[in-house]
C-alpha cells in the first residue's frame, strides 16, 4: 500500500531516505487511520518473502503488542521482516528472538551484567573512558563528532565489560557498522538494491561480521572456562547456569551491536538536538544535574534510536478495531509511537522538561524491555556532562548524515565545532 506522494510504501528502502521530516509526516498520517495498514513485504533472494505485515504506528497499540508476548511472539524472529534463515540465526539469533521459558532462562543469566555491583564498578569505569574520549578529540581537533566521541564510548565500555583487548575495539566497531549498517553502502560497499548479485554479497559480508564477533567471544569464553576472572564473560560461562559457546557468541552480538549502536546514535541526535534547541542547551547548562535526566529520556524518545522491531501473531486477536489471524506479522513502530498526539503534547518539540515522559525508545512494556536501558542512560549522562563541562562551546555544524536503514535511526557523520 502506497503511504506517501513519492509513490513508496514502508517496505522499499528509498522511503527510509526519504528526508526526517517527510517521513515523520507519513507516520503521522498512519497514526490518523482507523486501522493498521498491510503492507507488502520485499523478496530477498537467498532469504526468503512473507506476505506482509500489519505496521502498529499508535502508542496504545505498541504498548499492548509488547505487554502481551503470550499473543505477540518474538519467535521465530523480531529482529528481522523475513524470517531468519538456520545460518543467519546461528549468529542474529539471540534471546531477542525467543519467548519464555527459553527467552526467560537466558535473561537471567546474562542479567549478571546490570547487576548494582557491576554498574557500579562500571560507573567509574565509564568516567575515566568519557575523559579520555573527550582528552583524544581535543588533541585531534574538532572533525566528526560520530567517529571522534559518539562512537567510541559504548564500544569501550562494552568492550571492557566482556574483556576485549583494547587492540580489538575498532575490529568490533566495524563490525557493528557492518551488521547494523547492512544496507548503507559506505558500511558494506554495495548498493542497496535486490538482486541476486548484491544480496549475495551483502550477506557475505554479513555473515563475515557475524562469524568475526561470534569467534571472539567464544575465545574469550574458552579461556574464562573454570576460571576466577570476574569480568562478564568469566560471568556468563561460569556457574550452575551458563551460555553455552553458541549462546554466547549471539549475545555478544546482540550486546556489542545494540548497546553500542543505540547509545551512539542518542548521543550524535543529542549533539544535534541541543544545537538546534540553544533554549534547552541553556536550560540544561544551568542545572544540568536537575535536567539531565530528563534530557536522556526526551533525546531517545525524541530521535528512537531503534526504529521497529517485528512480533508474530500465535493466535486470532483483536485490538485497536483490527482483527489479526494466527501467523500474522506486526511491526512495532517506537519512532511512530513516540510522537503519538494523544500521548504527547507538541510531539515534535524538543523538550527536557517533558513530564510525563512515557517514551518506548528502549522497547515497549513488558518481558522485552531493554535489559540495558539503565547503563544507555547512564553513558548518555556521563558523555555530556565531560562534553558541556569542558567544551562548553561544542556544537554540531552541519545536518547530520543519516544511515541508510529501516531497522536503526542512525548517524554516520555529523561535523562538530567547540
Amino acid at each position: 500500500m502506497t503511504v506517501n506522494a513519492a509513490g513508496l510504501d514502508l517496505s522499499e528502502i528509498a522511503f527510509w531516505a526519504l528526508p526526517q521530516r517527510e517521513r515523520t509526516e507519513v507516520f503521522r498520517r498512519l497514526r490518523a487511520l482507523d486501522r493498521p495498514i498491510f503492507t507488502r513485504e520485499n523478496t530477498i533472494p537467498f532469504v526468503g518473502h512473507g506476505p506482509g505485515y500489519y505496521a502498529l504506528v499508535r502508542h496504545a497499540d505498541v504498548s499492548e503488542a509488547s505487554r502481551n508476548a503470550a499473543v505477540f511472539s518474538s519467535e521465530p524472529t523480531a529482529n528481522s521482516i523475513v524470517d531468519m534463515p538456520r545460518w543467519l540465526a546461528v549468529y542474529f539469533g539471540s534471546m531477542i528472538n525467543m519467548d519464555d521459558p527459553r527467552h526467560a532462562r537466558l535473561r537471567r543469566i546474562v542479567s549478571r551484567a546490570f547487576t548494582p555491583r557491576v554498574l557500579a564498578k562500571m560507573e567509574e569505569d565509564l568516567q575515566r573512558a568519557a575523559t579520555r574520549i573527550v582528552d583524544e578529540a581535543i588533541a585531534e581537533g574538532p572533525g566528526d563528532f560520530v567517529t571522534q566521541i559518539a562512537a567510541r564510548l559504548p564500544v569501550q565500555v562494552i568492550c571492557d565489560m566482556m574483556g576485549v583487548p583494547p587492540e580489538l575495539h575498532p575490529r568490533v566497531l566495524r563490525a557493528t557498522n557492518v551488521i547494523l549498517g547492512n544496507a548503507d553502502a559506505e558500511y558494506t560497499g554495495i548498493q542497496p538494491t535486490l538482486n541476486r548479485w548484491n544480496v549475495a554479497r551483502g550477506l557475505v559480508t554479513l555473515l563475515a561480521a557475524g562469524r568475526g564477533l561470534s569467534r571472539l567471544a567464544i575465545r574469550l569464553g574458552r579461556e574464562r572456562r573454570g576460571t576466577s576472572r570476574d569480568d562478564l564473560v568469566g560471568m556468563l560461562v561460569n556457574g550452575d547456569e551458563h551460555l553455552t559457546p553458541q549462546e554466547l557468541g549471539s549475545f555478544f552480538i546482540l550486546l556489542v551491536v545494540a548497546g553500542s549502536e543505540t547509545t551512539r546514535n542518542a548521543i550524535a541526535h543529542g549533539l544535534h538536538l541541543f544545537t538546534q534547541n540553544p533554549g534547552q542547551r541553556e536550560l540544561l547548562a544551568a542545572d544540568f544535574e536537575g535536567h539531565i535526566p530528563g534530557a536522556v529520556e526526551e533525546i531517545v524518545r525524541h530521535s528512537t534510536p531503534v526504529i521497529q522491531f517485528r512480533r508474530t501473531l500465535t493466535r486470532d486477536h483483536e485490538m485497536g478495531g483490527q482483527h489479526y489471524r494466527r501467523g500474522d506479522k506486526v511491526l512495532l513502530f517506537y519512532n511512530s509511537a513516540n510522537r503519538d498526539e494523544a500521548v504527547f503534547t507538541d510531539p515534535d518539540v524538543f523538550d527536557i522538561t517533558r513530564r510525563p515522559n512515557p517514551h518506548l525508545g528502549f522497547g515497549g512494556p513488558g518481558p522485552h524491555y531493554c535489559l540495558g536501558a539503565h547503563l544507555a542512560r547512564r553513558e548518555i549522562t556521563v558523555m555530556f556532562r565531560e562534553l558541556f563541562t569542558r567544551l562548553p562551546g561544542i556544537r554540531a555544524t552541519g545536518e547530520p548524515d543519516p544511515l541508510l536503514s529501516n531497522f536503526i535511526n542512525g548517524v554516520k557523520h555529523l561535523p562538530y565545532a567547540v
